[in-house]
């Protein structure tokens, strides 16, 4: 069923709503989990979507939060370099495109190396706005960036519709104010408002009031 959301803004997630990154991550993140006798399942439940030192945090504890901002600036650092099977979400450069010339944003929890690096990798072009992991102090599922980057867009949060496939990326935007379009199919049990299975299945137009329109299914 196809249906039409007006808005003033995008806020887009990357790391599954725009490139594919899943092979690395769990190449990565299994590998830092190893030594810590980690269920494999656990790690790739909790890793998406968050800061390092946040799933570090929640994995392990009981463990100093010093030493998981030590091991996240590492472990970011190996992801940057690191894109080997990082690929385009189907549909997300012809995305980018339509929505160039409307309010829109990144919003993700990697540092600016990192998206800078995957997104290279898969051939997209990196908005003029966005909001990473230096720009906040909390992350996903806090609303922090969320936030921010409606306000760096002067748009209201309720005037915002987010791009999201993970539960913390879907749950902090929700927190936001804000409507979110779902993107593959781990996102559609975790109650966005709406959900396709990818960025093939949305389109936009122009709108009224100054806003614009995106047709979704």
């Amino acid at each position: 069923m196809t249906e039409i959301v007006s808005t003033h803004a995008v806020l887009l997630d990357m790391d599954g709503t725009l490139v594919d990154s899943t092979a690395v991550v769990e190449r990565l993140w299994l590998a830092w989990a190893e030594p810590h006798g980690l269920d494999p399942a656990t790690v790739l439940s909790v890793v998406h979507g968050r800061q390092g030192h946040q799933s570090m945090a929640i994995m392990l504890p009981e463990r100093d939060h010093a030493v998981n901002l030590v091991e996240n600036e590492r472990m970011l650092a190996k992801e940057a370099s690191d894109v080997d099977g990082v690929v385009e979400i189907r549909g997300a450069g012809a995305l980018l495109e339509a929505l160039a010339d409307v309010p829109h944003a990144i919003v993700t929890s990697a540092n600016v190396p990192l998206m800078n690096a995957r997104m290279g990798e898969a051939g997209l072009t990196v908005p003029q706005l966005v909001v990473t992991a230096e720009s906040v102090s909390a992350s996903k599922p806090d609303p922090e960036g969320f936030l921010l980057g409606a306000k760096l867009l002067g748009v209201d949060p309720a005037d915002c519709v987010v791009f999201e496939d993970s539960g913390a990326g879907i749950q902090a935007a929700q927190a936001a104010g804000m409507r979110v379009i779902g993107i593959g199919a781990h996102a559609a049990t975790h109650s966005p408002e709406y959900h396709v299975a990818d960025l093939t299945q949305v389109s936009v137009r122009a709108g009224a009031d100054g806003g614009f329109e995106l047709i979704v299914g």
